[in-house]
């Protein structure tokens, strides 16, 4: 009996054994895989913020080249984002080949994510399309005023990004509107041009004197600041309608002083005209009773 319970312990301790030896080889096995995890992860890291260092150092130099050439802010814009996405990517793809990751793999992985992603996002892809429509036929440019007439939004160009383009608004905000919207609908460029012509008619009474409004509006033209003197001024009579005599005025002024230069003349204008007593007409109606 003794000799049986002697070989039952030592067959049980020979499992334990064996279990154990199995545990640490496994064990064993595991630490270089763990270090070496361990070593990637930290690799990576550094690589990573040498890259990002890297890659910051590239688009200040970028900039420089493009100051040094006088290149459109747009331009500029745009491909800035276009390098950063482009080098992001070859960061990443680094530090996955640092796991182990071979080139192939990526490459396919990437290939069936673009073809996902590209049917995922067809609206992205034709305003990134959008994009580069807008900076090859300058519709406009960072710093013009510009007219959306699809939605009817309007601002100053303050970016051109890789999707959308940013305008600020007269009340201080800003609006994003997709670069596919901008190069497929209409929209007026408000400072494309150095000079932009005022022209504005004013209403008259058929009593008043037509060559007095008339000498009045020239004067009060002439005595704009921002006026272009190479350009003729008119002003001429430019309907006779149901209630009143519209005379006209045209005169062309700096683009960036269009604005105050219309609210000035307007003005002027109301206050001559009040001076001098021409009357300014406004819609009425005559009933006679009979």
């Amino acid at each position: 009996m003794l000799a049986a319970e002697l070989e039952t312990v030592t067959a049980e301790e020979l499992v334990e054994d064996i279990q154990k030896g199995v545990f640490q080889q496994q064990l064993e096995g595991m630490i270089p895989k763990f270090w070496s995890f361990g070593w990637s992860v930290v690799l990576s890291i550094v690589v990573f913020i040498i890259g990002s260092q890297i890659i910051k150092g590239i688009i200040k130099v970028f900039h420089r080249a493009m100051s040094l050439k006088d290149v459109d802010p747009g331009v500029e814009t745009f491909l800035e984002s276009v390098l950063k996405w482009l080098f992001y990517i070859i960061l990443i793809t680094i530090i996955l080949g640092l796991f182990g990751v071979t080139t192939t793999s990526i490459s396919a992985a990437v290939a069936g994510l673009g073809v996902t992603i590209g049917l995922a996002l067809q609206g992205a892809l034709s305003n990134f399309a959008g994009g580069i429509l807008i900076l090859l036929t300058h519709p406009f440019r960072v710093g013009d005023y510009i007219i959306e007439h699809a939605t009817g939004q309007e601002g100053t160009v303050e970016r051109i990004n890789i999707i959308y383009t940013t305008l600020k608004m007269i009340d201080g905000r800003t609006v994003q509107i997709p670069n596919g919207t901008l190069s497929a609908t209409t929209l007026t460029n408000n400072t494309a041009m150095t000079r932009r012509m005022f022209n504005e008619t004013v209403g008259i009474s058929y009593d008043a004197d037509i060559k007095k409004a008339k000498k009045i509006m020239l004067e009060i033209a002439e005595k704009q600041d921002h006026l272009i003197t190479d350009e003729p001024i008119k002003v001429f009579v430019a309907e006779l309608a149901d209630s009143s005599v519209n005379v006209g005025l045209r005169f062309w002024v700096e683009t960036e002083y269009f604005w105050q230069t219309k609210w000035d003349v307007l003005e002027q204008i109301k206050e001559r005209f009040d001076e001098e007593g021409v009357e300014i007409c406004f819609n009425q109606l005559d009933v006679h009773i009979k």
